[in-house]
This record gives C-alpha cells, sequence and structure tokens, in this order.
C-alpha cells in the first residue's frame, strides 16, 4: 500500500469499528478541533459508521471562523485607505464583517491580494516601497510559525512599509472554555495534528490532568480518526483521562523546537474575542513589545463607523461552540448557503457548515479498495 492508502485501509478501518463497536456502553460526545478533520468526518461519512451512542461534535477548529467581526471591519478600513495594499488567506477575504468583506472591498477599487505565505507580502512590500504593504494574518500555532518569519524577514530587511493585522488564536484555551459550558461540555476531544506537529504533547496532556477528560492526537484520514475516537472510547469507559499520540507519524512530543523558539520571540499570548464564542482568557497572540512597530493597528486609526444590523437567522456561534449542529441551523442550506453565506463557518473551506453543506448533500466518498 501507499503512505495514503494505508490510512484509508477498509480492512483496518472495519476492525477499529468492531472495537468501538464492541467497547462502548453508554453515549459519549467526542469533539474534533480541528476543520480539517471536520471535513474528513463529513467526507467519509465517519459518523454514519459510528454507533448511535457516540456523537461527534465539530469544535471551533476554523481560525477563519473565528476571528473576530472587529478584526474584520478594521481590515476593511485600512484596505480602503489610499496607498494601502492588503493580503490575506483566500478564505479571510469572503468572511463578512458588519459592513462587508474584503472581497466588497476590492470590488470597490480596494487593493487587495490573495498571498499564500505572508512572505510574499513582505516581497511585495520590498518590491513596492511607495505603498503600506499589511497582511491579515490568521490562523492557529500551525500558520503563526510563517508570520513570524515574515516579521523576522522584514525587520532584517528594514522595511517600513510592512504590518500585519494580528489575529492568531491558541487552541488550548479554547478547549478549556468549552469545558467550562455545562449543556455542550464534550466527554472527550480529538486534538488537531496540525497544532500539535507545532506545539507538541505537553499543553493538551495538561488539559487532560486539568479537567480529567480523554484527548487523542489525530490526523485526517479514516483510520487516524478512528484510532483517536477508540482511544477516547476506551478511556471514557474505563473512566481514565490521559492524552494519546495515534498520529505519531507526524506528531513528536516535543513539537517543532524551532518552529516554538521563533514563535515566542515574535508573539505574547493576550485574551481574544473569538467570533460567536466570546472573549478567551490567553486564547490569542499578539506582537511582541519589540515587534509593535509592525501592528497595523497601531498604524491606521480605527473606523468608528456604525456598525451594520446583524441576522438573528445564524447560529454560528452554537456551532462553533458544538451545542447547535450545522443542519439544525435555520438558516443552513436556505437562507446560508457557501454562495450566499451569513456565517464564517460556512465561508470557510475548513468551517463545519460548509463540510455539511459540501459532503452531506451529496454521496459520500467511498473508501479506496484495499491495494497490496
Amino acid at each position: 500500500m501507499t503512505p495514503a492508502t494505508a490510512y484509508r485501509d477498509t480492512t483496518r478501518v472495519r476492525e477499529l469499528l468492531d472495537e468501538i463497536r464492541s467497547t462502548v456502553t453508554r453515549p459519549w460526545k467526542i469533539m474534533e478541533v480541528c476543520g480539517g478533520q471536520t471535513h474528513a468526518i463529513a467526507r467519509y461519512g465517519i459518523e454514519k459508521l459510528l454507533p448511535e451512542s457516540i456523537t461527534l461534535l465539530h469544535g471551533p477548529g476554523c481560525p477563519v471562523c473565528v476571528t473576530p467581526v472587529s478584526l474584520i471591519d478594521r481590515a476593511v478600513s485600512i484596505a480602503s485607505e489610499p496607498g494601502a495594499i492588503l493580503g490575506s488567506y483566500g478564505d479571510m477575504l469572503r468572511v463578512p464583517g458588519t459592513l462587508g468583506d474584503l472581497l466588497g472591498a476590492k470590488a470597490r477599487g480596494a487593493d487587495i491580494r490573495l498571498y499564500y505565505s505572508p512572505l510574499d507580502a513582505v516581497q511585495t512590500a520590498a518590491d513596492t516601497p511607495g505603498k503600506e504593504i499589511v497582511f491579515f494574518a490568521v490562523g492557529f500555532e500551525t500558520t503563526a510559525p510563517a508570520t513570524a518569519l515574515a516579521i523576522k524577514k522584514a525587520a532584517a530587511l528594514g522595511l517600513k512599509n510592512f504590518s500585519i493585522i494580528c489575529a492568531h488564536v491558541l487552541a488550548p484555551p479554547a478547549l478549556a472554555m468549552l469545558l467550562g459550558i455545562p449543556d455542550a461540555r464534550p466527554d472527550a476531544f480529538l486534538a488537531p495534528g496540525h497544532v500539535c506537529a507545532i506545539t507538541g504533547e505537553s499543553d493538551y496532556a495538561a488539559l487532560c490532568a486539568r479537567h480529567r477528560v480523554p484527548i487523542a492526537v489525530t490526523g485526517f484520514e479514516p483510520v487516524d480518526l478512528l484510532e483517536g475516537i477508540r482511544d477516547c472510547i476506551l478511556q471514557l469507559e474505563r473512566g481514565t483521562s490521559a492524552l494519546t499520540n495515534p498520529y505519531r507519524r507526524v506528531v513528536r512530543p516535543q513539537g517543532n523546537p524551532a518552529a516554538l523558539g521563533l514563535m515566542r520571540k515574535t508573539f505574547i499570548s493576550v485574551d481574544r474575542e473569538w467570533r460567536g464564542i466570546g472573549s478567551i482568557p490567553l486564547g490569542g497572540m499578539d506582537l511582541h513589545p519589540a515587534y509593535a512597530h509592525f501592528d497595523a493597528l497601531h498604524r491606521w486609526p480605527e473606523n468608528s463607523a456604525p456598525a451594520a444590523p446583524q441576522t438573528n437567522i445564524c447560529r454560528a456561534g452554537d456551532i462553533l461552540k458544538g451545542i447547535l449542529s450545522p443542519e439544525a441551523c435555520p438558516a443552513f442550506g436556505t437562507a446560508c448557503t457557501p454562495l450566499t453565506p451569513l456565517g464564517a463557518p460556512m465561508v470557510s473551506s475548513e468551517g463545519a457548515c460548509a463540510a455539511c453543506y459540501l459532503y452531506r448533500r451529496t454521496a459520500t466518498e467511498p473508501l479506496p479498495p484495499n491495494r497490496t
């Protein structure tokens, strides 16, 4: 088998499902944290394969989805300033703020660009010294090292026309917050594999010990996800709470020391507003005081334009908390679709609503046959 098909092996999938069915004796709720995991679960129909007593909750695992409206509004305002070029990742351009999204600002004449890396924005700043280049930096710990590297390069080049809107968020504080919601508290978590590839295991092991909750680090293939679910169910049935790591081929206990060192020099942890959820203590990152001169929010005055009225039909906040499934939202698939999104989870390619719309309204992708 190739590496990819090995983790989609139908024989192994059936073995894991049998093990889960023979172990579970009561209802349990398990939350996956990463939007990529949500899409894989929907793509392969994993929820339909599990016993009915196991409920998978789709957590706030999409950093684009939880970016606060206030920062989107600031980005739209800055992009509209003369001489400004604002760039970000593709999904970020379509997330609505109170007065529209960045693509709407682009249609009105703002210079807004899609970048695959913040280093491309640094290069734009070096090539166009007469313009102010602003990068809207979003993401969990996975993308933060690239932003830190861009800041380091801009500082080395002595660029005065490069800055960022820092919207990076931290996953472990969000998990701790979700455990404090009585009606929606997950019994266990599938930790985000790509985040843990950077941060390692220690933060999640501490959550297990502090909150007595099982956590399994998982990847994005059917075998990865089912191994994580199996590990959680085994612990829940036994009454134990520890961290397991079925994603050992990618995630090491210490994470990526080089990336962590770069992040610690560039960012500090701060309280951060998460869209639809509220303020999470130490739930985000901001620039270290040594790099405060690269903060776009300090360079540009705040726009005090009145906010547009918000719709009450979209239940994105409850979906991000795992209180409500996307299909249970009254706007899902009618007023809210990928072409006419009301909430960020329908906009982002990692959003839970987008995953449900894409895969549950069509046939799920079958697992490929075994190959030897």
